[in-house]
């Protein structure tokens, strides 16, 4: 007997509904994916996940050199007050900065064909400090320029911890003559590059002072650079001759 019901299947009493037609036949099995395009398929997927996780691990990892704290940023003028005889004229040799571990011989650089300070080259000598050989030399009346790297694309450099100097460290820079000019931070700050106070860094002074200069602050991955110097303020405090001298 005919009902509205008759053009669907029933199975054990239940109608059953379904989306092929009422021809009584189910669809035909889909076509199955081949076995190199599912592992293709996987292997792509396992590739980007594998990309996600190395560039995470990598920003985790990356480790950013200290930035002066603004209680560090102390004075200009000669420590404790009180300026050191100068010293006479020697080239530097080696620099020593107990506080941070840095011992490093020092190159001597002039400038660039464009007038800036030479720097050592980032690829071969950024272990290394250099003396700004027009500057005065360390403990001579006036000012004496060292400068170094913070980094490279390996990682730290020699100046990598200069941020993290205090008044009251000690820098020891050891001479031509066998005498080691011993300073103490009196203070430590970081300038924009774009307002950089080259007078004040490296104008004259009545005392024997001493600047090492790195990069620091935010870096510009545009220009592959970084937007700020670093800049540590020193001066004589005493100086260790040679025995018999």
């Amino acid at each position: 007997m005919a009902s509205r019901d008759a053009p669907w299947r029933r199975i054990a009493g239940f109608r059953v509904v379904m989306s092929w037609p009422q021809a009584g036949y189910a669809p035909p099995p889909r076509k199955l994916v081949s076995l190199r395009a599912r592992v293709a398929g996987l292997a792509g997927v396992l590739l980007v996940i594998a990309g996600a996780v190395t560039i995470g691990v990598a920003i985790a990892a990356q480790v950013y050199a200290p930035q002066p704290s603004p209680t560090a940023a102390g004075i200009l003028g000669p420590y404790g007050g009180q300026a050191h005889a100068p010293l006479s004229r020697s080239l530097p040799v080696s620099v020593d900065i107990p506080a941070i571990g840095v011992h490093s011989q020092l190159l001597h650089l002039g400038d660039n064909p464009d007038g800036t300070i030479r720097v050592p080259s980032l690829n071969t000598r950024a272990d290394e400090a250099a003396w700004y050989k027009y500057s005065a030399t360390p403990g001579q009346m006036g000012v004496s320029v060292i400068e170094g790297h913070v980094d490279n694309y390996q990682g730290a450099a020699v100046f990598f911890r200069l941020g993290a100097l205090r008044p009251g460290d000690s820098i020891e820079v050891t001479l031509a003559n066998g005498t080691t000019a011993v300073f103490r931070v009196t203070g430590v700050r970081q300038y924009v590059k774009t307002r950089y106070p080259a007078a004040t860094i490296y104008g004259a002074t009545g005392f024997p002072a001493l600047r090492l200069i790195t990069c620091g602050g935010t870096f510009d991955y545009t220009t592959r650079s970084y937007l700020s110097s670093t800049v540590v303020f020193a001066s004589l405090t005493s100086a260790r001759r040679p025995a018999g001298a």
